[in-house]
């Protein structure tokens, strides 16, 4: 990655060329309604070369999950009578009444200009009365402003602000995480502009045990606080008279799955005891359509509580699992390979991986300090001593081992021993292609097993770069 700012390249330039130009439309424009039109214009304008540039950075992403994901096309279908979807990234949810419309998720920032569009042209007329946000993620809340309007109530959980400032101030750390597994996205965060992430202000903040329950053109409302899936401030939203349920990554972008209980990508803590007991108020709604803020709606009640029940019970399971581990003396390790769902409670693992969520649970219940080893304390790794193992047992009978181990079918004690190699001469070609071939492995493990998009992102990224130091050695 480059150290120039990301502005500053080409691509970005333009994007931020072109923001710019809408900008100075906006000063220009005598009316609040003409300033809004022109920041809609803007921002589609914008948001169409931001897509033609992840388009060709997911072309040469290599093998990553994500590229099927961003390519989902920005289109609006009827759901319901009176529901509209724009789908996309993230999708948006209108439910329209003769008193106003009722907005659910306001998708990414990028696709956000062009889904209010579509969707307007869809709509009946009359005013934006509430935006209600799932969660403070970019690709649920980037696209609020386009959808504000003068008397919007702004609605979120009350954890939504706190939750916003951390991911703002880590955005840097984050983004970099992210980019390794999302290849399409731009070498740095837009800090400024109409794609900037962090400026929403909500109006209304609604707090568990609380409900917020309105009526508008005869069409009931419910807002839902239920924590624990894709972060403390997660809020979904009721239509009890027609039992649709909006989810938005309540369930994550699969249901029903095993969820993220933390996500290897890294943000706070996800509360496992929280989940569940959210997981319990949504069975009780008994939903017959939950409409989820990426992928596609699911229809039928007894299949929907099928789900739900598998889910909770699947998460509680695990968690108590881990307790009862921990509670025997059992290791974090021990416990990551010991602890598997039944098989009445199997459900995908696409995106969350029980093992990780062991591991996560663990963490969440006693910290980072598991009295193994001194060293845990200090701020000395392991990897520091690696070069000088690597001089004691010689780089070339690490390598060779290690090809012994992968050819045995153990490629985990390979990658360790490949570690040490390569601390020693990280241009050593025999553990170099070793390496590939232990990567490899797992990933065909990975996509023969649990098809877990984030491993398989990950092993992929790792592959490349070995290819990588490989063939510069050629």
């Amino acid at each position: 990655m480059s150290d120039s700012p990301g502005l500053f390249r080409p691509r970005n330039f333009l994007i931020a060329a072109l923001v710019g130009v809408g900008l100075i439309v906006l000063v220009l424009s005598t009316s609040v309604d003409a300033k809004r039109a022109a920041e809609l214009r803007a921002g589609e304008l914008a948001g169409d070369v931001a897509a033609r540039v992840i388009a060709s950075n997911t072309e040469s992403g290599g093998d990553t999950h994500s590229r099927d994901f961003i390519s989902i096309p920005i289109e609006v279908r009827k759901l319901a009578d009176n529901v509209y979807q724009a789908r996309g990234v993230g999708n948006t949810q209108v439910i329209a009444t003769s008193e106003g419309h009722v907005v659910y998720d306001t998708g990414l920032a990028t696709q956000a200009a062009k889904q209010r569009r579509l969707l307007g042209e869809a709509l009946p007329e009359g005013p934006i009365t509430h935006v209600i946000l799932s969660h403070s993620h970019q690709d649920h809340a980037g696209g609020t402003r386009f959808w504000t309007e003068d008397d919007t109530e702004i609605v979120a959980h009350f954890e939504y602000p706190e939750e916003q400032r951390y991911l703002k101030e880590l955005e840097d750390f984050l983004w970099t995480r992210n980019r390794m597994l999302f290849p399409f996205m731009p070498e740095s965060p837009p800090k400024s502009g109409m794609f900037a992430y962090g400026d929403v202000v909500p109006t209304l903040l609604v707090n568990e045990p609380d409900i917020l329950k309105f009526e508008q053109g005869g069409v009931r409302f419910e807002v839902l606080p239920t924590p624990g899936a894709e972060g403390a401030d997660n809020l979904t939203l009721w239509l009890p008279d027609q039992k649709i349920f909006f989810s938005g990554d309540f369930f994550g972008p699969n249901f029903p799955q095993f969820p993220n209980v933390f996500t290897m990508r890294g943000e706070k803590v996800r509360k496992p005891i929280e989940y569940i007991r959210s997981l319990e108020q949504v069975i009780a709604l008994e939903p017959e359509m939950i409409v989820p803020s990426h992928q596609d709606p699911i229809v039928g009640k007894e299949k929907i509580r099928e789900g739900l029940v598998t889910m909770r019970d699947a998460v509680r399971y695990v968690h108590d699992a881990v307790i009862a581990g921990m509670n025997a003396g059992k290791s974090m390790n021990q416990l990551m390979e010991e602890i598997v769902l039944p098989p009445e409670l199997s459900v995908t693992q696409i995106h969350g991986r029980v093992s990780w969520a062991v591991k996560s649970i663990w963490q969440y219940y006693a910290t980072w300090f598991q009295f193994n080893s001194t060293t845990e304390l200090y701020n000395v790794p392991h990897t520091a001593v690696a070069a000088e193992l690597a001089g004691l047992a010689g780089v070339d009978a690490l390598a060779k081992s290690a090809a012994s181990h992968v050819a045995e079918g153990r490629d985990l004690e390979a990658l360790h021993l490949l570690e040490v190699a390569l601390a020693g001469n990280a241009q050593h070609r025999l553990a170099l292609e070793t390496r590939i071939a232990a990567l490899s492995s797992l990933r065909d493990e990975a996509k023969a097993t649990f098809n877990n998009t984030y491993e398989i992102d990950w092993l992929s990224l790792r592959i490349g770069q070995t290819e990588e130091a490989l063939g510069a050695l050629r």
